[in-house]
């Protein structure tokens, strides 16, 4: 088995390792890239909403942006609609964005790490891990060719949802069914959409205990998904039934030109570092617990873990005592997904009647700001007996 050396290795090429990547690389670091799939973004498993605030990180080329809303519609079951959009909204719109064409995107942020002299490498696995004790050493992949051991001072394994690297170095990453949701998505076209806005639908008979969207591509063509909770599926009652059973009353003329399944972490965070390991984005559980969101969290996890293992590198200490600087700068963004996954609690249990009983209740409502916070602030403010338990979590 051939052995190989590097500074850092990052356990795949998604938005969060990718980002994790090129910032140590810009720190000087040696750093090896690998993804397990032979092709970079794909397969697509995302539903490819983000919002602007994704500028923070990276310019988009035209090319990875499919369309750009002007804003998002929310349908209770009885077909109330709230609408967050640049005509309602009187500050900056934190939510609406672009629905993105991730295949492009995921390669355009690999491509920026690779500019900045990260070695990338496709169709290679990451098969276990390397130890010194308790510490991680490295890796061993299995790619085209055959087996090797790759040792490395730090791993980031950005190695989404089931985070095997994560549960070999002894990290916790297993996930109960009812803060899993299942996905289940078409890529349509021959329908008719709004192309200027993303809509989402609620209701226990269209997604328990999640939601389905619609989310323009242009050219009367969208992403049409539907997630539910796992704890909640069973035969003929899965994401792709309850996906099917919307289409019919949908887009009963569209076609269906790609299908795609995934599960997302709804948990909220988790314990994120051990000696010689960082976790980022799905792997950390960094998704939104309350819309499922993710690309954002994780860019913003990567970008932390790429400076935290400069820094460490620096000191010559990779103990968890170190690399827990990553938890540190990760706190408000973890606080944050802490006080949606209660948020989540609480939502995923209502009525039907409740759910309309809510989106009554803000008709009409100009909105600060387009995001779940602000949403859930004027909730709160309008149907105080119904959401007490969340008015702590959300002054």
């Amino acid at each position: 088995m051939r052995e190989e050396r590097y500074d850092v290795v990052v356990v795949g090429a998604g938005p969060g390792g990718s980002t994790a990547a090129k910032v140590a690389a810009e720190h000087g670091l040696d750093v090896l890239l690998i993804e397990k799939n032979q092709e970079i973004g794909v397969p697509v498993r995302c539903a490819e909403g983000v919002s602007k605030r994704v500028e923070n990180f990276v310019s988009l080329p035209k090319e990875c942006i499919a369309t750009e809303a002007a804003g998002a519609r929310i349908f209770s079951p009885d077909g109330t609609c709230v609408e967050l959009s640049e005509k309602t909204a009187r500050g900056k719109l934190a939510e609406v964005g672009y629905v993105l064409e991730r295949k492009l995107f995921d390669k355009y942020l690999a491509r920026l790490a690779a500019d900045s002299g990260v070695e990338v490498r496709v169709k290679t696995q990451a098969i276990s891990i390397l130890k010194d004790g308790s510490s991680v050493k490295g890796i061993v992949v299995r790619d085209v060719s055959d087996d090797a051991k790759i040792f490395a001072d730090v791993v980031i394994a950005a190695d989404g949802v089931e985070s095997k690297i994560g549960r070999m170095a002894g990290l916790e990453t297993r996930i109960k069914p009812a803060d899993l949701e299942v996905c289940a998505q078409f890529y349509m076209t021959g329908i008719d959409v709004e192309e200027d806005f993303s809509e989402f639908y609620l209701g226990n008979k269209i997604a328990p205990g999640g939601y389905a969207w619609v989310f323009p591509k242009g050219e009367r063509s969208a992403n049409v998904g539907v997630g539910i909770e796992a704890s909640r599926s069973r035969d003929g009652a899965r994401a792709l039934d309850y996906l099917k059973a919307f289409v019919r009353r949908k887009f009963p003329e569209g076609r269906v030109l790609g299908q795609v399944y995934g599960a997302v972490p709804v948990s909220g965070p988790i314990k994120s570092v051990a000696d010689g390991i960082i976790l980022v984005g799905d792997a950390a559980r960094q998704t939104d617990p309350l819309t499922g969101g993710g690309i954002l969290n994780a860019m913003e996890a990567g970008k932390i873990a790429g400076e935290v293992v400069a820094e460490a590198f620096e000191r010559k200490d990779f103990s968890e005592s170190s690399l827990r600087e990553y938890e540190e700068r990760c706190k408000e963004l973890n606080e944050k997904l802490t006080r949606m996954y209660r948020a989540r609690l609480l939502v995923s249990k209502f009525s039907d009647k409740e759910l309309n009983r809510l989106a009554r209740s803000l008709e009409g409502v100009r909105f600060e700001e387009l995001n779940a916070r602000e949403l859930l602030r004027e909730l709160i403010k309008r149907n105080p007996r119904l959401l007490m338990s969340l008015a702590k979590l959300f002054p």
